[in-house]
């Protein structure tokens, strides 16, 4: 006795989980071209010998990369960069956090106020790190100037001349620039933050720095992480600001690595290195995200 074949059974899907996905598959479709072909011309230079002009030659395998790690420059260059960028995040944070709770107050003269801290947000990061490399210049520059007539020194100081004096006046420089960026970001999560909570805190007997740590600071929290976020990537990728000043000098001492892979690239004519290191800088980066996105959630979770 023969038995029928049941039929197959076939799997729907709903219009409404495929409907977006059709809306969206045009844009996504051309957001990973323009992301992917960039990333496959970089992986595959990164593996050949290239020409300064740029033409591929001979498959060397990861010999661009060991020949990268050789170099003291880029292992010094890739420690600096750590430093920079803690640096300057860190600065800019601490910085700009008491910046936005000034403006935030309701105060005669607040528009001209945030509109005189967003000002230099506008201006090219190029021509501000001119200004700045003129202001320390050693003999007119507007510091020297200054403190000379305040009497705090007794002669001109050479701040960009030695890697000790410039680095650090280099990440004082990026801590300013980052501030109005940040302060924008802390402004739009103060905005938010209801004032009913306050009032309630004063009545209960708060002081203004418990209203801070316990109403503020949690409130501000997922503000504070994106701007970290964000200046990380910013602050990590800067370029202006080093190669203006110092162009990465004296003796190689202010490079991080996006201006020893501008150097690599276009002043010593080895675009396989400089490849190497673009890919390298972008590991660290996409490591570094997914590490902090990943541990924000269980911060949040033990606290909660």
């Amino acid at each position: 006795m023969s038995r029928s074949a049941s039929p197959p059974t076939t799997t729907r899907v709903s219009p409404r989980v495929s409907t977006p996905w059709l809306l969206i598959a045009p844009s996504l479709i051309l957001a990973l071209f323009i992301i992917s072909y960039p990333i496959f011309n970089i992986v595959w230079q990164s593996l050949h010998e290239v020409s300064r002009f740029g033409a591929i030659r001979d498959f060397t395998g990861f010999q661009n990369f060991i020949d990268v790690f050789d170099d003291p420059v880029f292992l010094e260059a890739a420690r600096r960069t750590l430093v920079w960028t803690a640096c300057v995040v860190i600065g800019t944070v601490v910085s700009s956090v008491p910046v936005a709770l000034i403006l935030n107050q309701d105060f005669y003269g607040r528009g001209i106020a945030r509109t005189i801290v967003m000002l230099p947000w506008s201006v090219s990061l190029t021509m501000t790190a001119v200004v700045w490399r003129w202001s320390f210049n050693d003999d007119y520059g507007m510091v020297n100037v200054t403190l000379q007539r305040l009497g705090l020194i007794s002669g001109p100081i050479h701040w960009l001349a030695t890697p000790e004096l410039a680095f650090p006046v280099e990440i004082a420089v990026g801590i300013l620039v980052s501030i109005p960026f940040t302060v924008t970001i802390l402004l739009g999560g103060l905005s938010s933050v209801p004032g009913d909570i306050y009032e309630a805190a004063r009545i209960d007997g708060a002081s203004a720095w418990q209203q801070f740590v316990k109403l503020t600071l949690p409130l501000l929290k997922p503000f504070i992480n994106m701007a970290i976020l964000l200046n990380v990537i910013y602050v990590f990728n800067s370029f202006p600001i080093i190669w203006v000043m110092t162009q990465g000098g004296p003796d190689n001492g202010t490079h991080i690595l996006v201006t020893y892979l501008y150097e690599l690239g276009f002043r010593l004519g080895r675009p396989g290195q400089a490849a190497a290191v673009s890919l390298i800088m972008l590991v660290m980066l996409f490591v570094f995200s997914i590490a902090y996105l990943r541990l924000q959630p269980s911060k949040e979770g033990d606290t909660a």
